[in-house]
């Protein structure tokens, strides 16, 4: 298979410490032991303690899947499946796709041999529409979940609900903090639920595994830092005049800062000596496609210095061996919700007290480290214990949807880890309730509430798909909705010469927007018989484009299973279509999706929302950056250095707002 190809690196042997020298070892059969006689077993043990590599082992090893069934691995990132299931593979001598596997949004790596599964928890989740029992598990394994995701916060509560019916299930929760109490407390059946009272070691048990090989340095600064992406920079420089070999690890909190650091590194390497050891620079960010993502887990080469700059995407969910010094700047961007306004907001705010133990342990991985923390030592001590859960900050809409598709009516007293905030809820329902995937009374709409709730797409996304049809585009928002999946890696500059792909982007822009533009994107791809020779002339990420057709694939095969099949147009039936040319037909069905993000261009160039309230600004990927435009929609909102961007915006009417949503919107009479 083509995604195999991505994850064909060796891993090279000397990076890693044998699995019979990891802290787990020693406690193999007391994990298996407890696993086979407890229905929930919580594992609290330190980075680099070897538990989410060899515990499924152990768990093969022991027969758990010798009935046909498998075992899952949930991770918060996709990054963490597709890594950590190369690792399990070559551990086990086996190709990633056959014994071990792993499967994450459009991509599913596996074959009839998987035994161990290493998925997203948003993924299984999805796997409940068909299996909502999981009967195809026999043991189901939380990874990460301190980090208190929104997925794995759902899933742990819906697993719960699975729990009162398959006892046979076991579920392992492993956590890097001390939050085990919280999770085993969660579990254990109520009082009124087994008839009397059991203690929790009835029902479930902690296990601690010492986690640590080598101890870690703590350095801080002194005084706090002015600007600590020029600090990390500094720090980087003294690191590689003075101290032994060894890679480091930067922790920033987005995109814009990591290109930052990297352009500033690169420019004070080039003033230093040619014969000393070089530094190999690589960015580590979710939106990185997948193949320059592995690059950070590979050797550098002879007397070259790794130094990964990387988001919290570092921190829990990957292990990259042979980092030896980590330079933590204390902030990590955090994604926070406004009920009131409907924007979701990435903050950037202080790392919390377990995250920044997190990040220091990944220094002591394979020998001793040390750990530069670019704020002063006190400042530790007033930061909060653990990072909020997400559950509490996020918009709720999509996870309520795919609630209420497996099953679970009344939301508001599910049995959440966390309570979401009430107004959260509120505003989830009116956004599902305004795009028709609800009902007055709150229940799922059918077909349309279903079926948004089953494809793999946001709700908007979801709407404007399933009402292609009636507007005559089915294959053109097909092809829409596969390449916004990119997440903007769609162009890339091969010399850093962003001012080129600028100029190739032009070459395919149109005066409708993103959406159309990207859609010709696709097009050209596939015209030229998906090339890759063509995407490099054009500056056109090969892997993406690749990634784009297959997703189409995938989605077209989600609607002719709701009995929705693609009839491509002839040029001839364009303009026959209910009169109206085809980028008119696109634009009115994306705006069925996407009317709640509406809004209007003032002179100065920034947009504002319907109600006046907040400025917007197109993000320097849109063709808007540079044209005026009138009233848009947009996919996706993002605030960066206390800026708000909207990205994949499409022209509209004004009058096409109140057309498809006359109860999200009223005009006013005058």
């Amino acid at each position: 298979m083509a995604e195999e190809d991505e994850f064909s690196v060796p891993l090279i042997a000397d990076l890693y410490t044998p699995p019979a020298l990891l802290p787990i070892a020693q406690l193999k059969d007391a994990l298996l032991y407890t696993i086979e006689t407890y229905t929930v077993t919580i594992i609290v043990g330190e980075t680099g303690s070897g538990k989410t590599t060899q515990i499924p082992q152990y768990l093969y090893n022991a027969g758990w899947t010798s009935n046909g069934q498998q075992i899952a691995v949930t991770q918060p990132r996709r990054i963490a499946a597709t890594s950590v299931a190369a690792r399990v593979a070559e551990e086990m001598q086996c190709q990633v796709g056959q014994e071990v596997g792993y499967s994450i949004r459009f991509e599913d790596v596996t074959s009839a041999k998987t035994k161990i599964k290493f998925l997203t928890d948003g993924l299984l989740l999805r796997e409940m529409l068909v299996d909502p029992l999981l009967k195809r598990y026999s043991v189901i394994m939380v990874d990460e979940a301190h980090e208190r995701s929104l997925s794995s916060d759902i899933l742990l509560s819906v697993l719960k609900k699975v729990l009162k019916v398959r006892p046979d299930l076991r579920v392992v929760i492993s956590s890097a903090t001390l939050d085990a109490e919280k999770f085993l407390d969660f579990f254990t059946p109520d009082k009124d639920e087994v008839g009397e009272s059991k203690p929790n070691e009835e029902y479930g048990r902690i296990v601690s595994i010492e986690g640590r090989v080598h101890p870690v340095e703590i350095q801080n600064l002194i005084e706090p830092a002015s600007n600590y992406v020029e600090a990390a920079v500094d720090v980087v420089m003294e690191i590689h005049k003075s101290e032994a070999q060894g890679d480091i690890l930067i922790f920033l909190t987005g995109r814009d800062e990591i290109d930052d650091a990297i352009d500033m590194i690169a420019d004070r390497v080039a003033e230093l000596d040619a014969t000393k050891e070089t530094i190999q620079l690589l960015p580590l960010y979710a939106g990185l496609p997948s193949e320059q993502q592995m690059h950070v887990f590979q050797r550098a080469a002879e007397n070259t210095r790794k130094v990964i700059v990387s988001t919290n995407i570092a921190e829990a969910s990957v292990t990259i061996d042979g980092i030896v010094y980590v330079i933590d700047c204390g902030y990590v961007k955090l994604r926070a919700y406004d009920p009131v306004v409907g924007i979701e907001r990435l903050n950037v705010v202080p790392v919390s007290k377990a995250s920044a133990t997190q990040r220091a342990g990944r220094a002591g991985r394979t020998r001793p480290g040390k750990c530069f923390r670019l704020y002063p030592e006190g400042a530790f001590d007033t930061l909060e214990d653990a990072t909020f859960p997400e559950i509490q900050r996020s918009n709720l809409a999509p996870v309520i949807l795919q609630l209420m598709n497996l099953g679970i009516q009344n939301i508001i007293r599910f049995d959440y880890l966390s309570n979401p905030p009430s107004q959260f809820v509120i505003r989830a329902f009116d956004l599902l309730a305004s795009l028709g995937a609800v009902d007055t009374y709150g229940r799922l709409t059918k077909p349309l509430g279903t079926r948004m709730a089953e494809l793999p797409l946001e709700p908007m996304l979801a709407k404007a798909l399933l009402n292609a049809p009636t507007f005559n585009c089915l294959s053109e928002l097909l092809t829409i909705a596969a390449m916004t999946t990119l997440q903007g890696t769609a162009f890339i500059s091969h010399d850093g010469n962003t001012k080129a792909a600028d100029k190739k982007k032009r070459t395919f822009a149109v005066t409708e927007g993103d959406h159309i533009t990207l859609y010709n994107v696709y097009e050209a791809f596939v015209r030229n018989k998906l090339q890759a020779q063509w995407c490099h002339d054009n500056l056109l990420n090969f892997k993406s484009m690749t990634k784009a057709h297959s997703v189409r694939k995938q989605l077209k095969h989600y609607l002719e299973r709701f009995g929705v099949t693609e009839h491509p147009l002839h040029a001839s039936d364009v303009l026959k279509a209910g009169g109206l040319e085809l980028s008119e037909r696109v634009r009115r069905c994306l705006t069925t999706g996407f009317f709640a993000q509406a809004a209007r261009m003032k002179p100065d160039g920034s947009f504002q929302t319907v109600n006046g309230k907040t400025t917007l600004w197109a993000h320097p990927s849109s063709v808007f950056f540079h044209r005026k435009a009138d009233w848009v929609i947009y996919h996706e909102i993002l605030e960066t250095r206390g800026k708000i961007y909207i990205r994949d915006l499409t022209t509209i009417d004004m009058d096409w707002l109140t057309e498809y949503a006359s109860d999200y919107y009223k005009t006013k009479k005058k």
